[in-house]
């Protein structure tokens, strides 16, 4: 059965194992915080984390220098790079 859609996006809610509600209770008292604060530090943490390793490209030395040269001196456009540019909505 499809859940309804939700107006408010300001709550969530998961399930957990008893195990892992415990453990999380037990970092909490340590860090001497609330669940709802520790949980959403560190979930966001991870997240940046996920993002920024997504986003990030590194290249070798080997392969900045050929971007480098791409960048400098672009190859002509081909058949299909053309087609695709006169099929752009024309700018006013």
């Amino acid at each position: 059965m499809p859940r309804p859609t939700i107006e408010d996006n300001s709550r969530m809610s998961f399930r957990i194992r008893p195990d892992e509600k415990a453990l999380l209770v037990r970092a909490v008292a340590l860090d001497r915080t609330d669940l709802t604060g520790f949980v959403l530090r560190h979930a966001l943490s991870a997240a940046k984390s996920v993002i920024e390793e997504a986003e990030h490209l590194q290249l070798s030395g080997r392969d900045s220098l050929r971007v480098l040269e791409l960048l400098e001196n672009p190859p002509a456009p081909n058949r299909k790079l053309l087609a695709a540019a006169r099929a752009l909505p024309k700018l006013r």
